[in-house]
């Protein structure tokens, strides 16, 4: 079945009789039916080829096109451009439906979902017609180069430059820590324009066949088919119509991004989480010991249930920063809370799931380790512990009384 084509033209925004209510939590009939879609394609596509992946160190580059002819690339991208136009919400129950299967190609749901935005609402027309249908359908790869090896969160310490010449820009610099980096056709670079501090950086969607440009990939210990990498920019030149929004507005424009993909973060986390407590939960009830199933001692069933309710709470966090999100409400903070303790929750109830496996747990033969080391990576992307945590103090204190 195609439900792309069944679910494309549907208003995914809440009727007027679900605006406002913190009361009815149930999904939409189509919120479900999209739902069941993932998962079947997850069993059947996803879930075989998780460790292959892992194992070859492969971008999955058809997969990657099969989940955009299925919508999921555009998700947040407007049907105007091939997309789904999907609420924020309805884009976090896919992609932690999807994380279920293969926490890695979650990625197709997360990344898109960030440059997409930032595309559609910052790009010339012109910029818009390139890229945003073949992203749509998955034909073209955005990634988004922030980080620096001296700086990250820290844009005012940026030190990558974008120089006008006639018509163009000339960009130097070095990028470093991008997902998707060895896969992308293209990236959003924010490089500084003009004076120091984050008032001086601007944002620029740069294609990488362009010449000038280097690319080193890195080898990680988790999350390898996002194949991260470095980017080296040597007076690459690019048309002025590349420069996405006002200058110097280009850190403002990410951080407003960043407050999607941080509570998409912690659901793609618990999706891995909840799969693995799942496939916990069915081990213990079949396994024996001292003539008795490991489900009905104590120690075992106890840290399950323990971690099943933080799963489920910190999940309603994620979720209420995503409806916040569409109401066009503040969420700032929720979204913090939610990348904090997404990949936190998500780490620890993993770790145990694989104990309760004992030494089957730790071997490959089945995904917990995996799982594990995949998430852990995902407690320093998009922001670390700490730094979500000064977000949170800054968002409830007030920015006079930031934590330094």
């Amino acid at each position: 079945m195609d439900w792309r084509t069944t679910f494309t033209g549907l208003s995914w925004q809440a009727g007027p009789e679900r605006r406002g209510s913190l009361i009815d939590f149930s999904p939409t009939p189509e919120q479900t039916a999209l739902v069941e879609t993932i998962r079947r394609f997850g069993q059947r596509e996803l879930a075989p080829r998780y460790a292959y992946w892992d194992q070859s160190g492969e971008f999955p580059r058809e997969l990657w096109r099969r989940m955009g002819e299925l919508g999921l690339c555009g998700l947040r991208i407007s049907p105007e451009w091939g997309g789904l136009g999907v609420d924020a919400l309805t884009t976090g129950l896919c992609i932690e439906e999807v994380a279920r299967w293969d926490f890695n190609c979650a990625t197709t749901v997360l990344v898109p979902a960030l440059t997409g935005e930032i595309l559609e609402h910052f790009a010339t027309p012109a910029t818009k017609e390139s890229w945003l249908a073949p992203m749509s359908r998955g034909a073209k790869v955005v990634a988004i180069s922030l980080t620096e090896p001296d700086a990250g969160t820290d844009a005012a310490s940026l030190r990558a430059t974008a120089r006008p010449d006639g018509d163009e820009f000339v960009l130097n610099g070095e990028k470093s820590a991008t997902t998707l980096m060895m896969a992308a056709d293209a990236s959003i670079v924010f490089a500084r324009t003009g004076g120091g501090g984050a008032r001086g950086v601007s944002a620029f969607l740069v294609p990488m066949d362009l010449p000038g440009i280097t690319r080193t990939p890195y080898r990680d210990m988790g999350s390898r088919a996002s194949v991260r990498g470095s980017l080296f920019l040597d007076d690459v030149r690019i048309p002025a119509g590349n420069l996405l929004g006002l200058g110097g507005q280009g850190f403002y424009q990410v951080m407003k991004g960043f407050d999607l993909s941080r509570a998409l973060i912690g659901l793609q986390c618990l999706g891995a989480a909840r799969q693995s407590l799942d496939e916990t939960m069915n081990y213990v009830r079949e396994r024996q010991a001292f003539g008795r199933h490991l489900a009905s001692f104590q120690g075992v069933a106890f840290p399950i249930a323990e971690h099943a309710a933080r799963i489920e709470s910190t999940r309603w966090l994620c979720l209420r920063a995503l409806w916040l999100r569409d109401q066009g409400l503040p969420h700032t903070a929720e979204a913090a809370m939610a990348k904090w303790l997404g990949p936190k929750t998500a780490v620890e109830a993993i770790h145990e799931c694989l104990l309760l496996h004992g030494h089957y747990g730790y071997t490959q033969e089945l995904p917990l380790e995996q799982r594990l080391r995949d998430v852990i990576g995902l407690e320093i992307g998009d922001g670390t512990a700490q730094v979500s945590k000064l977000v949170i103090a800054r968002e409830l204190l007030g920015k006079e009384f930031k934590p330094l």
